[in-house]
Order: structure tokens, then C-alpha cells, then sequence
């Protein structure tokens, strides 16, 4: 099992918690096939609406992959992105500042927003955990 961090603006992350799937990179296949079922995924929302600049910063999502292959779901004409099934759990969104001085990846970073530039960055159990227990979800280790 693996833990990924996955960026989306919190109006899209809200569209894949209410259908069950998650989009990696506006919707390529390449990146969410990293993604394997069992894997733990979070959403880290930079902004609440997407092309906006309100500094949302916050993880918005936490949940586990599903079995099963990417797929195309329709988005509408002429967007047909890549998705993975994922079982959202309860959970309740916290700003990365909360947390920036605890996660290996942002601790001790004038930068901290590098990794995560690209859509989806791998963390390790600890910084899942931390996520995890900030936005009040056990569920990804043993609750």
C-alpha cells in the first residue's frame, strides 16, 4: 500500500467525493496509474474554485483506491478524463499550514508548495498519519 497526495481545486475534489472516483492531472492516464488499489489518497486543494486565487490550501479528501483499472468518464464534449473508483471516509478538511512543520516533505521549506507542482506526490505512512489525524480520519490505519 502506498499514500499519495493528489492537488485539485476543492469544487472539483467536491464532484469526485460525490461520485467516488479521483482525477489525477486534469484527468491523465499516465499518473493515476502510479495510483494502485489499496493506496491511500488525499487532495490537497490549493484553491477552493478552480482558477481562482483564494489560498484555500487545504487537504479536502482522504480515502482508499478501489479495485479496479482507470477508466474514462465523461466530463463533457470533448473531455473523457481518467479516473480510479476511491472510497471517500469521513473526514474534515485542515490547512497545510496546520501541519507544514510536521510533514517531511514541507518541514523546514521556504518553498514547501515544489512537491507538490506536479499533481501528485508519494508520502510516507507518518505524513499520511499526520494528515489523517488532523482532519479527524482513522480510517486509513485501523479506526
Amino acid at each position: 500500500m502506498a499514500n499519495w497526495i493528489t492537488v485539485a481545486s476543492a469544487d472539483h475534489a467536491a464532484t469526485g467525493l460525490a461520485q467516488g472516483f479521483i482525477q489525477v492531472s486534469h484527468g491523465k492516464s499516465a499518473p493515476l496509474r502510479r495510483i494502485t488499489p489499496g493506496d491511500v489518497v488525499a487532495i490537497y486543494s490549493p484553491v477552493q474554485v478552480y482558477a481562482s486565487q483564494d489560498g484555500l490550501q487545504s487537504f479536502t479528501a482522504l480515502g482508499r483506491v478501489q479495485p479496479g483499472e482507470p477508466y474514462q468518464g465523461q466530463m463533457g464534449p470533448g473531455f473523457s478524463p481518467f479516473r480510479r473508483d476511491v472510497a471517500w471516509w469521513p473526514a474534515r478538511p485542515v490547512r497545510i499550514g496546520l501541519l507544514r512543520e510536521r510533514l517531511s516533505f514541507t518541514a523546514g521549506k521556504t518553498n514547501w508548495g515544489a512537491p507538490l507542482r506536479f499533481g501528485l506526490l508519494r508520502v510516507e505512512d507518518a505524513d499520511m498519519a499526520i494528515i489523517a489525524a488532523a482532519m479527524d480520519c482513522a480510517a486509513p490505519f485501523g479506526a
